[in-house]
């Protein structure tokens, strides 16, 4: 049986996808409402996530920003947003190595936040902490970012270490990077 490939396209479409089927029909949205006051909307809320549309408009504009320093002749951007990775890869591929790498760097950040932004949390659980190189990475709700849970993984106030979305896809594509070489020799 094929299990349906994972990358930042899939999960972009996924989110695009998620964010036109399933439209805002309430004030509770699509993330979590506190139990606390507040106060009576006098306007309807719009019919999308808003910081969901925002997640998207950011990744667009990242895609194209890069693609653009690598290649200022690059094709249009597609009209279709979740054909944006397909015309990355087609406006970069004559790019150096290091630019390709930065590429699927991007890509795969983008892959974990698109994760993320569709409550697909798990993603963060297998990767390893950059710091204490534990399997305690989990992503922090309230914060908005990856946290280590090793309780002795801390920065030098002694609070919890956070890692970035951008460290952790550097640090696996080179991993997987290093680890295609060691199988070539």
């Amino acid at each position: 049986m094929n299990q349906p490939e994972d990358s930042a396209a899939s999960r972009f479409r996924h989110l695009t996808t998620f964010l036109r089927e399933r439209p805002v029909t309430g004030p509770e949205g699509h993330s979590y409402i506190g139990n606390t006051p507040r106060g009576t909307a006098t306007h309807p809320g719009l019919p999308i996530n808003v910081r969901v549309l925002e997640h998207i408009d950011r990744t667009v504009a990242e895609v194209v920003q890069h693609t653009r320093e690598i290649n200022p002749n690059a094709a249009p951007v597609p009209e279709d947003d979740a054909d944006i990775y397909r015309w990355y890869v087609e406006n970069t591929a004559n790019a150096s190595e290091a630019e390709q790498r930065r590429r699927e760097t991007l890509e795969y950040k983008h892959q974990l936040q698109h994760a993320v932004a569709a409550g697909d949390v798990a993603v963060i659980r297998p990767h390893r902490c950059p710091e204490c190189r534990t399997f305690g990475l989990m992503w922090d709700r309230h914060s908005q970012r990856i946290v280590c849970t090793n309780l002795e993984c801390v920065d030098q106030d002694g609070l919890t270490t956070t890692i970035e979305f951008a460290r952790l896809a550097h640090l696996y594509i080179t991993a997987r990077k290093n680890l295609r070489q060691v199988r070539a020799t």
